[in-house]
């Protein structure tokens, strides 16, 4: 069963926020009108992203995809929660935001203000973002192409690294 949803809303802990969208009418903070951010150059973009909990995800290969965004751009923050890091990709408080495993909960309304505040939205390799499978990758253009192309080298280390143990393995 496919369900889709046109209508999203986030608020922050304190609810000094309320971000709202809805499918074809726009995304809004607090009754004003947002979008994603306008930077393109990732020297100057900050990334949001999640860390893999103990005993779940690859923490090896999420240390590859860190590595490599870190090298790349101005930063990375964890908040603690995806919904919020979203709504904040939407609002232009982040530049982009990735992050495998979510749940369909974190995801639902953060994917729908991130499109309608203008940005992009796709899994993790810059394919159709499903948000049954949970891997996100998000931001304005440019960024986002950007970060997707940073994931993908970060996944060719990860592997060249393992393949490299398993031929040191074999000896």
């Amino acid at each position: 069963m496919t369900v889709r949803s046109s209508r999203a809303w986030c608020s922050t802990r304190r609810r000094t926020s309320l971000f709202v969208a809805e499918k074809g009418g726009g995304a809004f903070v607090n009754d004003r009108r947002i979008r994603v951010s306008a930077r393109t150059r990732l020297p100057e973009a900050l990334f949001g992203t999640g860390a893999p909990f103990l005993g779940h995800g690859d923490h090896a290969g999420y240390l590859y995809e860190i590595r490599q965004i870190m090298a790349e751009s101005a930063g990375i923050r964890r908040m603690g929660a995806a919904s919020l890091d979203l709504a904040y990709v939407a609002a232009g408080r982040f530049d982009g935001f990735w992050e495998r495993a979510l749940k369909p909960w974190d995801l639902a309304a953060g994917s729908i203000l991130i499109r309608e505040a203008g940005g992009f939205v796709t899994d993790i390799r810059g394919g159709k973002f499903d948000h049954i499978v949970g891997d996100i990758a998000c931001g304005n253009e440019p960024i986002h192409k950007a970060l997707v192309g940073l994931l993908g080298e970060a996944t060719k280390k990860r592997a060249a690294a393992r393949a490299g143990e398993a031929a040191a393995g074999g000896q």
